[in-house]
Parts: C-alpha cells; structure tokens; sequence
C-alpha cells in the first residue's frame, strides 16, 4: 500500500478524498478499525499508534506517510503524549524508507498577529504551543540527520467537512444557525481571521508528498483571504435561510463552562489568537505549487450542505 494516513478525523479523510480523486487509494489507520462512509477500496485497519509496533505493522509497505493525529485537545495531552505519537508514526515511515507529511497548526508562532509566515521563529509561551514546538523540532531533528524525510503543512483553524466540535465554524456555529439557535464563537466580532478549508488542507498534503524539494520544512496552506467573523456570518445568513444571532464566548465564560466542558477551557489559552487581527501568509505554498485554496463563500456554502445533509 503506497499511502497509509493515520488518523481518521476531518484532515485524515479530507487528504484521502483528495487521493481517491488522483485515482490513488490509502489505508487508513485509526484505534477502531473502523470508518463509516469511506469508499471499498479503502483499507482501513486498526492500529494502536502509541504502540511502535503496532504503528510500524500499520505501515507496512508505505511509501508515503501522513500524520493527521493529535491527542485530546489539552496542555497535559500535548506535552506528555505527541511526542510519542508522533514519534511512533516517524518511526513507522523510517522502518518503511517512507515520506512523512504531517498535518501542523500554527501555534508555535505565539502571538505573532498579522503576517504569519513559516520563518517566524517558533518561540510560543503558551503550554500547547510549547508542546508543539518540542515536536516539531523532534521532526525537523530527524530530517536534518538524513534519518527520514519529513515535511510539514500548516493550517489555520479548520472548517469543512467532518470538523465538528473541533472547529471554531464546526457545532457551535453552523449546526446552531440551521437549528435557529445563536453561534457561539470565541472574541472579537470584527478582527480578520485566517481559517483553512480542509479540503484545501488535505490538497495541500497530498501536493507536498509529491515534490522532494518540499521536504525539511513547514508550509502554510493557501487559504481564502482573512474574514472577520462578522463578514462569516453575513456570507452564512442567506444559506441557512435565516437571521444570524451571535454569543460571544470571552476568557471567563471559557473558564466556568470549562467546569463541564474541559476543551472549552482549553481554548482560554489560545484566546490571543482572537483579540488580535490573524493572518496568515501563504505565498511560498502558492509560489512554489498554486493558489489551491476554494472561494471562502464556495466553501462555506459545501459545509453548510454537508451539515444540513447530517441533521
């Protein structure tokens, strides 16, 4: 099997559709063995990828890895279990003499505001990030040593397809609209803020697994220029077919709705990101492959279909 995804979430499944469509396959690899909705001649198999070898056995045969995997969204999580994870899936490519392509965020970068680029230092205070910056750097270690070559895509916050609770778009927004109830969102109204489309996310990985000149560092993903949540809401009105009403989450109803939901109290740390403008530049990916990146109000129009298609 030339392409094995670990990790079967909204990234892994945006990166496989993109692969089914370049008339490719892959075997996907997740805790469960299982995957709903997923073509037949997709393998899907089950794997423990905190286990090395069962990370290896699951990619057996691969040419081409993609690591679309994180632990659950907390500080505790990032800082004790990616380096583990993702150290066993890079493992499991250098075992095989395979690419690795590992979806990344941004939050390395701290409170950088306006103009994110990949050549940012990576120098975040804040507890995920830090996490985030340790294994990037284990990555980046191992490529420079000629022990396995790695590369990185770097997306903003996802929306699409599949990105429920873990998208600032996902249930608390669109879902809420088509059911007449207000989005939840996270800051300021009327700041710009870069979000990824996964499918673009997904084209992006599958772009980078196929030039060598990719390898040895982070590429941000074309994404539609910066909205402000405000703009989003003016795009979404007509395609949920009603007025749009807005609750604002700031840091301290994070904290108490934290008592009973813990990711939302997660998300308390990452605030900055949304009480500053936050755009992220792209114009490397674009120059040295194409502008990939779908018409922001296109894709909002497919993820609202596929959500009201899930209701």
């Amino acid at each position: 099997m030339k392409n094995v995804i670990f990790g079967t979430g909204p990234l892994g499944r945006a990166v496989l559709e993109q692969l089914l469509k370049n008339g490719e396959t892959a075997r996907m690899v997740n805790r469960s063995g299982k995957m709903p909705n997923v073509a037949g001649n997709v393998e899907v198999v089950k794997a423990d990828a905190y286990d090395l070898e069962s990370a290896k056995r699951a990619a057996q045969g691969a040419s081409v890895v993609y690591n679309c995997t994180a632990p659950e969204y907390s500080t505790k999580a990032w800082t004790t279990q990616l380096p583990i994870l993702w150290g066993n899936i890079l493992k499991s490519a250098v075992t095989n003499n395979a690419k690795l392509i590992i979806g990344d965020n941004l939050y390395m970068y701290d409170q950088a505001g306006t103009g994110i680029h990949e050549q940012l230092p990576m120098q975040s205070t804040a507890g995920k990030g830090k996490a985030r910056v340790v294994v990037v750097q284990q990555m980046l270690t191992a490529h420079n040593s000629g022990i396995a070559q790695v590369t990185f895509a770097r997306g903003a916050d996802f929306f699409g397809e599949y990105a429920t609770e873990q998208s600032h778009l996902g249930s608390r927004v669109i879902p809420a609209l088509l059911n007449g109830k207000p989005a939840q969102f996270v800051g300021s109204l009327d700041l710009p803020h870069t979000m990824t489309y996964i499918k673009d996310f997904g084209r992006a990985m599958v772009m980078l697994a196929a030039h060598d000149e990719a390898f040895g560092r982070a590429w941000h993903v074309p994404n539609a220029p910066a909205k402000t949540k405000r703009q989003i809401l003016a795009l979404l009105e007509p395609m949920v077919g009603r007025a749009t009403k807005v609750q604002i989450m700031n840091k301290l109803m994070l904290q108490a709705l934290g008592l009973f939901m813990p990711p939302l109290r997660e998300v308390g740390e990452m605030i900055y990101q949304f009480e500053q403008p936050y755009s992220v530049d792209s114009s490397q990916f674009v120059a040295a492959f194409g502008d990939i990146h779908t018409p922001l109000e296109t894709a909002l129009q497919e993820t609202v279909a596929w959500f009201r298609k899930l209701a």
